[in-house]
C-alpha cells in the first residue's frame, strides 16, 4: 500500500472504532427517540402507530339502492340499501341529520327502513353512514368517521 492509502486506512479504521464505541450502544436508545417521535408527528396516521390496530375506518359510500323512491313507499317504509366500505357493526345510516336504525349486513352493505318519521314530504334526502370512533382514539388513532352524502330522491 502506499503511504496515502495507509493513512487513509487508518482513518477509516478510526472512524469505525469511534462508531463502535460511541454509536453502537445508543443505537437502541436513538431508534426508540426516532420511533417516539414519528409517533408524536404523525400521530393521526394508523399505519405508523402500532397501537392503533384496532381503529375503526372511517365509512364510505359508493351507492344506495334504491336510489330513487315514490312517498307512498316511504309511507309505506320501505328499506334502503347502503353500499360502500369500510362499514363494521357499529356503523349507522343517518338520513337528513336523523340516525336510523340500522342493520350492518357486510362490511361493505348496510340496511336501513325509511318512514315519514324521516321524510315527510317528496324532494331530496341527504343520506350519509357515521362510524363511532372507538377506545383507540386516546391514543393518537384517527378512528371512525362520517362519509360523504349520496342524495336519495323522493318523487
Amino acid at each position: 500500500m502506499t503511504k496515502d492509502r495507509k493513512h487513509l486506512y487508518a482513518d477509516l479504521l478510526f472512524v469505525r472504532r469511534v462508531y463502535d464505541a460511541v454509536m453502537k450502544p445508543i443505537g437502541h436508545l436513538r431508534l426508540l427517540s426516532f420511533l417516539v417521535l414519528a409517533l408524536l408527528v404523525f400521530q393521526g396516521c394508523n399505519s405508523l402507530n402500532p397501537l392503533c390496530g384496532s381503529a375503526r375506518p372511517s365509512p364510505t359510500i359508493a351507492s344506495l339502492s334504491p336510489g330513487t323512491v315514490t312517498f307512498t313507499e316511504v309511507q309505506q317504509g320501505f328499506l334502503l340499501t347502503v353500499n360502500g366500505s369500510h362499514f363494521v357493526s357499529s356503523s349507522v345510516v343517518v338520513v337528513n341529520g336523523t340516525t336510523l336504525s340500522t342493520l350492518a349486513t357486510s362490511s361493505q352493505q348496510l340496511q336501513a327502513t325509511i318512514t315519514t318519521a324521516v321524510i315527510s314530504a317528496p324532494g331530496t334526502a341527504s343520506v350519509k353512514v357515521n362510524t363511532p370512533s372507538g377506545n383507540s382514539g386516546d391514543l393518537g388513532c384517527t378512528s371512525g368517521g362520517t362519509s360523504q352524502a349520496l342524495v336519495l330522491t323522493i318523487t
